[in-house]
């Protein structure tokens, strides 16, 4: 997979994730990224801007790196590194935009949201375009892939999770709502929301109000306001 960008670089550098080759812009006038690149075990290739930029369509900053795809992570070491906490997961019910991915694990990141769950079906996966958008953030949240998101909903709820759906129609306002203890939040696709298989397992509903001409807002948007209204609501 090619990774490009510099925040998305620097990140994947120190975390050491395997690093086959690293592409660098002739003219590059960062030298503390030259010289992370160059301690790096990876063959460092530099190469002319207008090549670089039609390898890489131009949206690189400078920088690509040729990397092992991302993993995913095992539900069930997600849960148990959970155990002690009151933690927060989120949950992406059939989002397809990369770019609302790389947006909300950006937000995930940022909020100290535990992990993000994803179905392994219709819908969006780890990509170069995810990782660009992150900024480096995909290094850090836990994301799962899951077949069945309803079942895996059950599995959570045994667990002593709550899941609470953020939906246009929900029945309590955001910020109404309590928080406390381990909690699942549903964010719903950018077209359709949340199906409806998953919205039966939902605990609670809530919604965001709005008050313009256009009742909709990106998934991402959404998403980073539910997880600051989760810190706010637990004195953070």
């Amino acid at each position: 997979m090619l990774i490009y960008g510099k925040n998305t670089a620097m990140e994947a550098i120190k975390t050491k994730k395997p690093i086959s080759k690293i592409y660098l812009s002739s003219d590059l006038a960062d030298d503390k990224l030259v010289q992370m690149a160059k301690n790096t075990k990876a063959e460092v290739v530099f190469m002319p801007r207008a090549k670089m930029n039609a390898k890489f369509n131009g949206n690189h900053q400078g920088i690509a790196i040729e990397v092992c795809d991302y993993e995913y992570q095992n539900l069930n070491d997600v849960i148990k590194k959970c155990e002690n906490k009151d933690a927060v997961i989120a949950v992406l019910d059939g989002l397809e935009d990369p770019h609302n991915l790389g947006a909300i694990l950006r937000s995930a990141d940022a909020t100290n949201v535990d992990a993000i769950i994803i179905p392994k079906n219709r819908s969006v996966s780890l990509n170069s375009t995810v990782a660009k958008v992150s900024t480096g953030a995909i290094e850090h949240v836990d994301v799962v892939q899951v077949t069945n998101l309803a079942m895996t909903l059950k599995d959570l709820k045994k667990r002593g999770y709550w899941v609470i759906g953020l939906e246009l129609d929900g029945s309590v306002d955001y910020r109404k709502q309590d928080y406390s203890g381990k909690i699942v939040v549903v964010i719903g696709s950018e077209g359709k929301g949340i199906s409806r298989i998953v919205k039966e397992e939902c605990d609670f509903c809530v919604n965001i109000p709005m008050y313009g001409h256009v009742n909709s807002l990106n998934a991402s948007v959404s998403a980073a306001i539910l997880f600051y209204e989760i810190l706010r609501n637990r004195g953070k």
